[in-house]
């Protein structure tokens, strides 16, 4: 992919500021893949309404050339941010035109064959001039012409496919407002699938060649999904179409672009992998962004809870309805723990822009879900409705909401302010009576008061428990409570969990018993064949770690297991060929080639990091892996940048590895030396 023509149509609601009313833009836009560029011809319609010094347009490192104002040219300055005009406009209609390029060190990706965009926040002026600024809503069309042999997907509706010779013009119109950030741009190799949901929108959901026959477990529940918010939130899906594209090395778990999410390629699974890491959540978190972030947009960041909140409550709420209600509970309470425990160190409450994540989605579900609890659900609702009806395409603040709870219940929305959202520390009084409602959860916190009392006088209720229908997590406990006993107390409580056949209180058996007597090996291997590769890959570690004379088999057994996205399962079962005494040499040879291999830059991050961490124990070290792993801190990911220079900063500590990094300075490319000096350095 080394060149593509993009064409902006670009409408505009003018909420810049009280002095300037944007229109309309049409861009037409040249991706350069070689070059990793973006340059284009924009022109702007917009209005004067009062007198303005300076007009601004979000720009980040751009050039510019061309600018004209009603077809003339004028002065201009440009910023390492802003194209900044002062001259040529008059009073009422004007148009500006102007030519761009840059050259963005973010929000637009080149990976493999694909290019994504990630404007998260305020990160779409990177590659597009247009408004950082949340406030200021437009409505977007794009024109993209690109190599016919990719699939290309932006927001909206695809208006029109035009063939022109080994290209094709896909045209793409949104509606509606939105912000700046929520512009999306999808390339690459995909195959989709279409359905609609019970009101007649089209959910196209996009997959890789390759991976279609993932396509059903990947996107499981999706129309569930859903058919489920839109009745729950009772307000009909905001935009008219739906789009879902996994794509390679994704920044986050999902992006709510509007009308089409861009997720990570590790959520893509087949029906075992979806035992273990499922995309529901994801997929309903950001489908809740579709009312709650791009329909209702927040004025500042104090008020983030009110897009991140919401999504995380209603993607819980549809895990609900696809998991049941000991589930949503389960989840409540979980998080509960987490932000009780955060609350120890972290002093930033929610309505703070600096709040953490934890804050701005746990605690931020947490609040509403005591609004819910405490109003009704059908008076929430309402709520919501009037809420979302009434700022429609608008920027909102807590205010906002909180004033239509006023309106329909006498809920004391000040109270509940100062408790959730503007006192850091987490109300657990309140917490442990909603939870209470559920019988789930206090059947699991009896048992959690079992942990002081004696197995003797406890193994018959476990037993008990154990055969009933109870929600896993309270078998688990269980298992947890009893992994130091000696086996020969428990090995009856083990088998009767083994024959529960849930896949979780099997995995909780595997991983809670480090030591495998001979009588309990047999039924311990039946976990190999589990539909799980996490227990999968547990039990392989326990099984050759207490009966080494057996590896070969063992590994014989998994030599062609390959797991979920990541390769975790598949790196385990390289890593371990590697220390068995009497493996074939051959194949031996083969799978260290692969999991050195792994760490290199043609594959994504997880899998490398993966590969990192096993790949660096094996001795004699190969120096391949250590400079892939001085590269891996030259990634845009900024997660695994991270853990690359984290882990060279451990490794240094050890004088041979500290020995084996300065050796290498001299066979590095410039940009990787220097990262590596650094760290040498510090």
């Amino acid at each position: 992919m080394k060149y593509l023509v993009l064409i902006f149509s670009v409408f505009a609601f003018g909420q810049q500021n009280t002095k300037v009313d944007f229109k309309s833009v049409i861009g037409k836009i040249a991706i350069n893949t070689v070059e990793k560029s973006v340059s284009g011809n924009v022109i702007y319609d917009f209005r004067l309404t009062n007198a303005s010094d300076t007009i601004k347009i979000d720009a980040i490192n751009m050039t510019f050339t061309e600018v004209k104002i009603n077809n003339k040219s004028v002065n201009f300055k440009v910023s390492n941010k802003q194209l900044l005009l002062f001259e040529g406009y008059k009073s009422g209609k004007n148009l500006l035109s102007f030519s761009y390029k840059a050259k963005p060190k973010q929000a637009l990706y080149f990976v493999s064959n694909q290019i994504w965009t990630q404007g998260q926040g305020k990160y779409t002026s990177h590659w597009f001039p247009s408004f950082d600024d949340t406030n200021e809503k437009v409505i977007f069309g794009l024109d993209i012409t690109f190599d016919k042999k990719y699939q290309v997907i932006s927001n909206g509706v695809l208006k029109n496919e035009t063939i022109i010779g080994s290209n094709k013009l896909w045209k793409y119109r949104m509606s509606k407002p939105m912000s700046s950030y929520l512009l999306m741009l999808a390339i690459g190799d995909f195959e989709k699938q279409v359905f609609k949901s019970k009101s007649g929108i089209p959910i196209q959901l996009f997959i890789k060649p390759d991976d279609k026959l993932k396509f059903e477990p990947t996107y499981r529940y999706s129309k569930v999904v859903f058919d489920f918010l839109e009745k729950e939130i009772g307000f009909n899906y905001p935009w008219k179409i739906y789009s879902q594209i996994p794509v390679h090395d994704f920044l986050y778990a999902g992006m709510e672009n509007t009308s089409a999410t861009i997720f990570a390629q590790g959520f893509v699974v087949d029906s075992i992998g979806f035992n273990d890491r499922n995309y529901i959540n994801v997929n309903a978190h950001e489908l809740a962004h579709q009312w709650f972030g791009n329909l209702v947009t927040a004025k500042s960041g104090k008020d983030h809870w009110l897009q991140e909140g919401f999504a995380t409550y209603y993607a819980l709420l549809a895990e609900k309805e696809v998991f049941g209600e000991d589930y949503f509970y389960y989840q409540l309470y979980k998080s509960s723990l987490q932000l009780k425990n955060a609350a120890k160190t972290d002093t930033i409450p929610v309505m703070n822009e600096k709040a953490s994540s934890l804050s701005f989605y746990q605690k931020g579900a947490w609040a509403l879900h005591t609004i819910r609890e405490s109003i009704g659900e059908k008076v929430f609702k309402k709520v919501v409705q009037n809420y979302l009806k009434k700022y429609a395409f608008q920027n909102v603040d807590t205010d906002n909401f909180l004033t239509e709870i006023r309106k329909v219940s006498n809920f004391d929305t000040e109270k509940f302010r100062k408790q959730w959202l503007e006192e850091y520390k987490f109300n657990s009084m309140e917490t442990s009576i909603l939870l209470n409602k559920n019988t789930f959860i206090k059947e699991l916190m009896n048992v959690q008061k079992m942990r002081e009392e004696s197995l003797i006088s406890s193994s018959e209720k476990y037993k008990t428990i154990l055969k009933s229908d109870s929600y896993y997590p309270v078998k688990t406990e269980i298992l947890y409570q009893i992994k130091d006993v000696a086996f020969e107390d428990k090995k009856e409580l083990l088998q009767v969990a083994m024959q529960t056949n849930s896949l979780k209180v099997r995995q909780a058996v595997a991983e809670f018993t480090t030591e495998i007597p001979i009588e309990f090996k047999s039924q311990y291997e039946t976990l190999l064949d589990d539909d799980s590769y996490e227990t999968r890959e547990i039990a392989l570690i326990r099984l050759i770690t207490n009966f080494k004379e057996d590896e070969n088999n063992y590994l014989e057994r998994a030599k062609n297991w390959m797991g979920n996205n990541d390769l975790g399962l598949r790196t385990t079962v390289l890593f371990l060929s590697q220390n068995a005494i009497d493996y074939d040499k051959d194949l031996k040879t083969r799978n260290l080639h692969e999991l050195i291999n792994y760490t290199s830059p043609i594959f994504e991050s997880s899998i490398r990091q993966n590969a990192f961490q096993l790949a660096v124990q094996l001795e004699p070290i190969d120096t391949k892996v250590l400079k892939n792993l001085v590269n891996s801190t030259t990634h845009f990911k900024w997660q695994f940048n991270k853990y690359a220079k984290d882990y060279i900063r451990y490794l240094l500590k050890t004088e041979k590895y500290s020995v084996l990094f300065k050796a290498l300075l001299l066979e590095l490319p410039d940009n990787e030396k220097s990262q590596l000096q650094k760290l040498i350095k510090e």
